[in-house]
Parts: C-alpha cells; sequence; structure tokens
C-alpha cells in the first residue's frame, strides 16, 4: 500500500518517477521525467520542471520554482519562495539558449526568499540564510549569507552554528 499524496489540484505528468511516501500539496505542477525521491514534499505553488531531479527525504516549501539542469540530493530543505535560475543569459529571445546546471548536495538547506544563480554547488550540510543571494559554489558545512552571499562561519550536520 502506497502512502504517496499527490493532491488532486496538482499536475503530475505521467512520466514523473514518485518516490515511496512522497507529498505533493496544492496547485503544484511537476513535469515530464521528474525524479522526487521517498519521503519528500514539495509544498503548494510550486514548479518542478522536466529533468529535474530530488533526493529522499526533501522538503521544498511553498511558492518554489526547480528549474530544468536542477538535481537536489537527499535531505535538502528549500525554504519558501526561494528562487533557483537555470540561465546565466536571461532574454525573452535566445536561440543560443542553454541550461547551466546547479547542484544541491546531501543535507544543505537554503533559507526563505534565497537566490541561488546557476552554475554553482552548494556543499554538503551547508547553510544558505533567508535572503541571501549565492553566486558562487558554497563549501560544505558553510553558512553563507548577504549579497552576495559569503561565508561567514560554518554549521554542524544538524544546522547549528560551530564553535
Amino acid at each position: 500500500m502506497s502512502n504517496t499524496y499527490i493532491d488532486q489540484t496538482a499536475t503530475v505528468h505521467p512520466s514523473a518517477n514518485i518516490g515511496e511516501g512522497a507529498k505533493i500539496w496544492n496547485w503544484t505542477k511537476v513535469r515530464e521525467n521528474t525524479v522526487i525521491g521517498a519521503e519528500t514534499i514539495i509544498g503548494q505553488c510550486c514548479y518542478v520542471d522536466l529533468d529535474v531531479t530530488i533526493g529522499a527525504r526533501c522538503k521544498v516549501q511553498n511558492g518554489v520554482s526547480l528549474y530544468k539542469g536542477l538535481t537536489v540530493g537527499d535531505d535538502v530543505f528549500i525554504g519558501p519562495n526561494a528562487t533557483l535560475t537555470n540561465d546565466l543569459t536571461p532574454r525573452a529571445h535566445n536561440l543560443d539558449w542553454t541550461i547551466t546546471e546547479t547542484n544541491i548536495l546531501d543535507g544543505a538547506s537554503i533559507g526563505a526568499n534565497a537566490t541561488i544563480v546557476c552554475g554553482v554547488t552548494l556543499g554538503k550540510h551547508c547553510m544558505v540564510a533567508a535572503g541571501a543571494v549565492v553566486t558562487k559554489d558554497v563549501p560544505d558545512n558553510a553558512l553563507v549569507m548577504g549579497a552576495p552571499a559569503r561565508v561567514v562561519g560554518y554549521v554542524n550536520e544538524d544546522g547549528t552554528k560551530r564553535t
């Protein structure tokens, strides 16, 4: 018996691979060939683009859009209205458009309204503060904040600040 939940207002493409125990809440759209890991929760009003991979036990809060070129590891938290891009030179009309990949490694945490500019890797168990603008790679366990984000300390796997 599956304990996977997909709200009746959510739109999930038949080719999406939704893991056991995952939850997809209201008004969320999940596109083609997406992988959503076991026990992952996708909040309301989210958009998950085609070919996105999200690991197990993740939590994607309300209002987040995850675009093609993104790979998310296990146990990742993405706070409400965080923004993740996939184009370094966005234009309304661009015949040479290429997707720039972004990787979020296991245990990373992204605060509300943070912006992650594509082409970066967020290290294992790092923490991106709310409202930060990440423009370069974040090391494992680093705590970053500001615009542009800078390392201000380091955190343990549980998110507590290292002393």
